[in-house]
């Protein structure tokens, strides 16, 4: 079963977290994670699916969708085991939590940080965002989606849901990836980020 430390640094090699919401920003991101798919050396598809590979099935980028968000700090959570799609159960811990209005609601997410990845001086300040919405199994990925955020100087942040994108699990068995925690189902439906994976 292939681990996420190593897919947590190829996704963060391409986009660290937005610092500003833009439509050149939310391009690039997903032109890179196109090239990182279409890269036999990085992509998370079966062979078969390499093969036949163009591009990411994606929404219409739409800054509604990117926002910031309020940040406050959880300094004194406690580590705890991630449940995961296979047996593996790498240690997190919750950062914060994150108050943001999306569509004309307010919602609250909680963020968090892999004790692994913190280990790490380029992943340090690595923060860990899944989430399932109302898209969830009906126009995106059923177990949710994941944003890579960076620690922030201050108390706001940054979240484009453009830059949503599935955990390797949606493409390939062969990983084992970490399962969207309850608490971070929203109730609005994300149209941003990566679309459902369907084989052709």
């Amino acid at each position: 079963m292939k681990t996420l430390l190593s897919t947590f640094a190829i996704i963060l090699s391409l986009h660290a977290g937005a610092q500003e919401c833009s439509v050149q920003n939310s391009e690039k991101y997903q032109q890179n994670l196109n090239a990182e798919y279409a890269d036999p050396a990085k992509s998370p598809l079966l062979k078969a699916d390499l093969a036949t590979f163009k591009a990411l099935d994606l929404y219409p980028i739409d800054m509604e969708y990117c926002v910031e968000a309020k940040l406050v700090r959880t300094p004194n959570e406690k580590p705890f085991k991630m449940p995961t799609t296979g047996n593996r159960k790498p240690m997190y811990v919750k950062y914060g939590e994150l108050n943001f209005t999306l569509t004309g609601k307010a919602f609250k997410l909680d963020v968090f940080q892999s004790l692994d990845m913190a280990k790490l001086d380029e992943y340090k300040d690595h923060l860990f965002l899944p989430f399932t919405d109302l898209t969830s199994g009906n126009g995106s990925y059923g177990g949710g989606r994941y944003i890579d955020l960076k620690v922030p100087k201050g108390d706001t942040i940054i979240i484009d849901f453009n830059t949503a994108y599935n955990p390797y699990c949606a493409y390939n068995h062969g990983y084992s990836c970490p399962i969207t925690p309850k608490q971070n189902d929203i109730d609005t439906a994300v149209k941003a980020g990566v679309k459902d994976y369907v084989r052709h």
